[in-house]
């Protein structure tokens, strides 16, 4: 009879708490980091409109400028967990070497490979800091490298404007300009 007594009352008896580990958290960013990253999304967006024209001289200078603005961000005014910023701090870093191999290139093709490089480094950033300026279209293109292979770009409106096609593709000349779609939208609203 003890024994049943004291089965039934363990297994009545409520289980120890499993103590979860907390999530990592962002707090609000300041104007001060929201301001640098919008400054370095624009570059990225000129960045951007350059492939779409086939301008190797304007993808230079916009990828030159893009650099020195992800160098320029306020990652100091990030608001987040060690964890967070130092993600922040190695994408960013990882952006400026995708850069110096775009800078690298010679070909347009692989200009843009590197550029989509940039794109998917970026839109983890973007997702990292929890960036609350605006929204962030994620695009996706389904046959940007020889018609084969698929590759993604971030811009400010969800009209589809192709910088893996462009205005002046080889085969296409601008028919292709807006083949694509929207994958996804960013937009961190601030938590009240």
């Amino acid at each position: 009879l003890a024994i049943t007594y004291l089965l039934l009352h363990k297994s009545s008896s409520p289980s120890p708490e499993i103590k979860r580990d907390e999530p990592l958290t962002v707090a609000a960013n300041t104007s001060a980091f929201t301001r640098s990253f919008s400054a370095m999304l624009n570059n990225y967006y000129q960045l951007s409109d350059a492939f779409v024209n086939w301008d190797t001289v304007a993808v230079r200078k916009n990828a030159d400028n893009l650099a020195l603005s992800v160098d320029s961000l306020r990652l100091n005014q990030l608001k987040g967990d060690t964890a967070v910023i130092e993600t922040a701090l190695n994408l960013a870093e990882s952006i400026k070497g995708e850069i110096a191999g775009l800078n690298g290139e010679t070909d347009i093709e692989q200009k843009r490979r590197e550029f989509y490089m940039i794109s998917d480094i970026l839109y983890n950033l973007i997702r990292t800091v929890r960036y609350n300026g605006a929204t962030v279209y994620h695009m996706e293109c389904p046959a940007a490298f020889s018609d084969s292979s698929e590759a993604y770009w971030l811009s400010p409106s969800p009209r589809v404007v192709n910088p893996y096609l462009g205005k002046n593709h080889p085969r296409y000349k601008d028919q292709m300009l807006d083949y694509g779609q929207v994958n996804d939208s960013i937009h961190f609203a601030i938590a009240q």
